[in-house]
Parts: structure tokens; C-alpha cells; sequence
């Protein structure tokens, strides 16, 4: 297969996606009209207030939520149920307490089909790949927040996913802490070219991250602005050019929804 073909099978398309909720007749709907193209390979982030539906509809790119209008195609095929070939981490890690870290990221595959090799391989690949080496036999209880969701990526990506959806992954972290996973995040990213689709309230955290960011508005959810980074990467938040995206980003939340 050619790198053409691959690149356009994994592509993820949404045309005029709607979704509203069961007994909200009477306001507007959580999504209206959304329209995105996400190449194989990018890095997309969508920002968005509280309320416009950023999350509802990752849940719906996941496959979490099949009551909705309009059309998600991932692969030239309707999204209309969860599937391996699309990770998700949410904000909360999710880690089952009774089991060790080895044992959280192998959970994972076990719809896989691979041998218990190939599981014991995949699962130790993942916990290097994030940095948790030696940290096999710890339990939840005994991990930090960041090294905690060190194992929530690893058990997204152990499937080897064509797409990874993260929903607020560090937003329960320190600020320290957060920032270093961001480094991790990007890494991982430069390291695989998965397809990653972060949601985040964090408008310095997209800008550092992604490729685009997608802003949303609310009331309805629609999508307001896409904007293409285009910085080099590693890159730097003092940047003055990196300034100036964040801030460009940050004024579009301060616009009155009427006037968007």
C-alpha cells in the first residue's frame, strides 16, 4: 500500500455533525454543523469555554455516543461504535487499583487476539516507551498523578491505535507536573506520528502541542476558528510569535457569541 493510500485511509472526516440531547428541545443543541478533516499523522487540539461541547464531541469521534446527525468517517467508514483502532484517555486515569502496572496496560488487549507473548511484548514496549521502566509491579496507589497517567497513554496506545483521543488528559495535575507531561506527550507524538485529537481548556497547552487548533464557541457548539500553528518544534513559550497565537486564540473566547 502506498504512503498515499494509508495516509487517506486513516484520515478522520465529520460533516455536519449535530448532536443534542434527549429533552433539550427547547435549547440549542451541544453540536451544530461541525465540519473537520484530520489528516493521518496531525495534531489537533480543540479549545473551547466550558459548555461547547469539545468533549461531547470527542465521545462521539470515539464512538462512545452513536446518537448524533450528520457523519463521522474514519477510514472511509461511519463511526458508530468504540473500536481498537482509536485509543482514548481520559482526564481521570482509570486505573483498576487491584492491579499493577503491567497488569492495567495489558487489560487493554485483551480483545486483541495477539499470543501471550506478543502481550508481554506490546506491554513492555508501552511502559518504556513512557518512561515507567521498573514501575511494572506498582500499583496505582504507589504512582504519582503524572506517572498514573504515564499508564493511561501506554494503555491507549498498547493497541497500537491509528487514532489517539484525549479528553483533558492533565488537568488534574500540578502545573509542574503538567508541563512535563506535555514534554512526554510530544515526545511519544514525534516518536510514533499517531494521530492525536487533544481536548483541553488550556489554550498554552494546544498552542505548544498542536499542529492546529480547532476553537469552539457555544450555544451551539460550533467550531469558530481553526488555526495552523506552523512553529517549529521544540518550541518555546516565550516566543513572541508564539505569544501572539496564544493571544489571538484567547481573544476569540472573549467574543460574544452573538457576534461570532
Amino acid at each position: 500500500m502506498s504512503t498515499f493510500t494509508e495516509t487517506r485511509a486513516n484520515e478522520l472526516n465529520l460533516n455536519r455533525v449535530a448532536k443534542r440531547f434527549a429533552g433539550d428541545t427547547n435549547v440549542p443543541p451541544v453540536l451544530d454543523g461541525i465540519d473537520l478533516n484530520v489528516s493521518s499523522g496531525e495534531f489537533v487540539a480543540i479549545v473551547g469555554a466550558s459548555g461547547c461541547g469539545k468533549s461531547t464531541l470527542l465521545r462521539l469521534i470515539a464512538g462512545l455516543d452513536d446518537q448524533f446527525d450528520g457523519d463521522i468517517e474514519f477510514g472511509g467508514e461511519r463511526i458508530h461504535t468504540t473500536d481498537l483502532a482509536r485509543g482514548l484517555v481520559f482526564q481521570d486515569h482509570r486505573l483498576f487499583p487491584w492491579l499493577n502496572v503491567e497488569q492495567n496496560i495489558a487489560v487493554a488487549l485483551r480483545n486483541s487476539g495477539r499470543s501471550k507473548d506478543e502481550k508481554r511484548r506490546a506491554v513492555a514496549e508501552h511502559i518504556e516507551l513512557v518512561g515507567l521502566k521498573g514501575y511494572e509491579g506498582h500499583h496505582p496507589h504507589q504512582l504519582s498523578g503524572g506517572m498514573a497517567q504515564r499508564v493511561s497513554i501506554a494503555r491507549g496506545l498498547v493497541n497500537r491505535p491509528k487514532l489517539l483521543l484525549l479528553d483533558e488528559p492533565f488537568g488534574a495535575l500540578d502545573a509542574l507536573t503538567r508541563s512535563r507531561m506535555q514534554n512526554e506527550l510530544q515526545r511519544i507524538w514525534e516518536s510514533e506520528r499517531i494521530t492525536m485529537i487533544l481536548v483541553t481548556h488550556d489554550v498554552d497547552e494546544a498552542v505548544f502541542l498542536a499542529d492546529r487548533v480547532v476553537v469552539m464557541q457555544a450555544r451551539p457548539g460550533r467550531i469558530s476558528k481553526v488555526v495552523h500553528v506552523g512553529l517549529e518544534r521544540p518550541r518555546r513559550r516565550s516566543d513572541p510569535a508564539f505569544v501572539r497565537l496564544r493571544e489571538d486564540i484567547l481573544a476569540d473566547f472573549n467574543t460574544p457569541v452573538d457576534a461570532v
